[in-house]
């Protein structure tokens, strides 16, 4: 029999360089999220900072280490609650150097972190990229892997977590809004239930809301099951909000979607080497 968790994500409106005002609605979130019944709470990308940072070195200002007291008040939040807390932030590296980074805190105190591999637009700039890949972490609730973002937009980088067995995904996002045809949904939300349905993985991606330096938001965070189909959200929301699903986690272990095939298992790799060797061609 599966078990059923109530995960959730809540879209917030980060401020940028409001730091003490990002971490005390962060863990207002977490509260009520967890008195909603949530087991995992998601929080959206550079929760705790903003996002449009000017250069590198504003964002150090705004940065974070590992061991900050704003991590410190999450955990703690997580361990009142017995709830699991992903969240994005700003990470203060040695030498003035910064990057975008995500923490999964389990209510024990356990943190696991992840830095932004593949980087967006301006973040070329001010970021050091990741170089490990996601992590997978097996919680009180299941199997939990985390990205960021743009990392969403590599199929292979889903479908490396979906190999080592995650049965959950979840992404802090900061998904800028850009013109699309009248009546079409956002294509990032498109791109997480394709990527859920490829790899049968439920999946969070919490995206935020506001305006920030000229910058719009999607507001589209989504709630999806290993199906590919939204349990939650997937709209475009300009204002906070919390989003509630309850899953088991469990069906994102059967691979199979008929009788004769298996998502993993019809794999071919002795095909794939191209990808190992290409290089994009030239425009």
């Amino acid at each position: 029999m599966n078990s059923i968790q109530r995960v959730a994500c809540q879209q917030l409106a980060p401020e940028l360089g409001q730091s003490e005002r990002n971490l005390a609605r962060s863990l207002a979130a977490i509260s009520e999220a967890a008195h909603a019944g949530a087991r995992l709470v998601v929080l959206p990308e550079l929760a705790l900072s903003g996002y449009a940072f000017r250069d590198r070195a504003e964002a150090y200002e705004l940065a974070e280490e590992r061991d900050g007291p704003a991590l410190a008040a999450w955990a703690e939040r997580a361990c009142r609650h017995d709830v699991i807390v992903v969240g994005g932030f700003c990470e203060r590296l040695a030498d003035g150097a910064v990057a975008n980074s995500s923490v999964l805190i389990e209510p024990d105190g356990r943190r696991t972190f992840y830095r932004k591999a593949h980087l967006w637009d301006r973040e070329t700039l001010i970021f050091t990229p990741g170089d490990q890949p996601p992590p997978v972490i097996t919680t009180a609730i299941g199997r939990v892997a985390m990205m960021i973002c743009y990392d969403l937009e590599f199929p292979e980088w889903v479908r490396l977590v979906a190999l080592s067995g995650a049965q959950l995904l979840c992404a802090p996002v900061n998904w800028p809004d850009g013109p699309r045809p009248r009546g079409q949904r956002p294509a990032e939300v498109t791109r997480v239930q394709a990527n859920a349905s490829l790899n049968r993985l439920f999946m969070l991606a919490c995206d935020r809301s506001g305006e920030e330096r000229g910058v719009r938001w999607v507001g589209g965070s989504s709630l999806v099951d290993a199906n590919g189909y939204l349990l939650a959200g997937g709209e475009t929301l300009d204002h906070p909000q919390l989003l509630l699903a309850d899953i088991a986690l469990e069906e994102a272990d059967e691979k199979r979607i008929s009788s004769h095939n298996h998502v993993l298992h019809d794999r071919r790799p002795q095909l794939y080497h191209g990808l190992l060797r290409a290089v994009p061609c030239a425009q």
